[in-house]
């Protein structure tokens, strides 16, 4: 028998998961994929939820990649239709909960109207402090060390930032990321095993969890599992397990 979630130690201050198996869940069921897409944001709510109860402090979600807009158009409308019901329908709801919501990705991509959707959610929910909930809209973990980089480039050429002073805590400051800790697990769901460009840098010590359940399946239970796994693992961060 599995223990307790409350006979373990404090939940990790940050999750991360990559939703994975929208497409597949509807396929099993003879429906189109964006069936898979609704139920995969009823998922979401579930998560954000089951999160705050069980003491976790960040969450982050990987919601479109940087590839994702390689898809067909009709599932991308379909796609960006759903983020902006989501956002106009959800975000009070969040905000009532103590959620602060912050979006990362390259919003330029987005629709203007979705990036002022994006915006109001923002600065609506700035102060929260139940669960910071991080989603990944048009991202790509490569793109954002590039971007990174390129800000300090720009930086050292204006002579305001000294070559010697590029370490990785400098890097850190330049990502999307910058006001929020490095995750302590990472989960995927539908059984792939891959990271899929998600948050490269900051998952140099994650712990990660893979679980065969599809993403619009996804529910507390799954999570509290996922907990425990991470629960039983011996972090070290490098170190060999006699020096820690």
């Amino acid at each position: 028998m599995p223990a307790p979630l409350n006979d373990l130690p404090p939940p990790p201050a940050h999750v991360a998961i990559i939703m994975d198996g929208n497409g597949r869940w509807a396929k099993k069921r003879g429906l189109p994929r964006i069936a898979g897409h609704k139920n995969g944001a009823e998922a979401v709510r579930r998560a954000v939820m089951a999160s705050a109860e069980l003491g976790i402090r960040y969450l982050t979600l990987f919601g479109f990649s940087s590839e994702n807009w390689k898809r067909p158009a009709g599932e991308i409308d379909d796609l960006m239709g759903l983020l902006r019901h989501y956002l106009r329908g959800e975000i009070a709801e969040l905000h009532k909960q103590g959620v602060r919501v912050r979006v990362i990705g390259e919003r330029e991509k987005l629709a203007g109207d979705i990036v002022n959707l994006i915006d109001n959610a923002e600065n609506l929910t700035r102060d929260n402090e139940q669960l910071n909930l991080s989603i990944a809209l048009s991202y790509g973990g490569r793109a954002e060390i590039a971007r990174a980089a390129r800000r300090i480039a720009e930086a050292v050429k204006a002579g305001t930032l000294a070559p010697d002073q590029v370490d990785e805590d400098c890097v850190a400051r330049h990502l999307l990321t910058t006001e929020i800790p490095d995750p302590d697990l990472l989960i995927r769901t539908s059984g792939e095993q891959r990271i899929s460009n998600f948050l490269l840098w900051q998952s140099a010590y994650t712990e990660l969890v893979f679980t065969e359940t599809l993403w619009p399946d996804f529910a507390k239970g799954d999570l509290e599992q996922a907990l425990r796994e991470f629960h039983g693992r011996e972090r070290r961060y490098g170190a060999s397990i006699g020096s820690r």
